[in-house]
């Protein structure tokens, strides 16, 4: 058994769910939110049978995406006002990151 941890973008969720569900995968949400942009994001939480794990892996590779977005970067606190000229940046977002961890017990009530 092991344990998948799945963080994945909000625009791309109900894909990722709806995929899961449709392949008896079993699953929690949380809601979460990114550092970087501080964006929503939802992390699943899965124990999955080592057998599946390639399967969960591409249902997840296959219903998220990575796009382009451009924001504008936060000014640094210690410039003065008005010196300060964002320039708007493209970012990756989107896609999924996926930790999975040996589970050396796994009960089920």
């Amino acid at each position: 058994m092991k344990l998948m941890i799945a963080v994945i973008h909000n625009r791309d969720k109900n894909r990722v769910t709806d995929a899961l569900l449709e392949n008896h995968f079993k699953f929690t949400k949380i809601a979460s939110t990114g550092g970087f942009l501080r964006e929503g994001n939802t992390t699943f939480l899965m124990g999955v049978e080592e057998e599946r794990i390639e399967d969960a892996l591409s249902l997840i590779e296959q219903n998220c995406a990575t796009r382009e977005q451009y924001v504008n970067p936060v000014p640094p606190d210690a410039a003065p006002i008005g010196t300060f000229l964002p320039t708007p940046i493209a970012v990756q977002v989107g896609g999924a990151v996926v930790f999975v961890i040996n589970v050396e017990q796994f009960e089920r009530y």
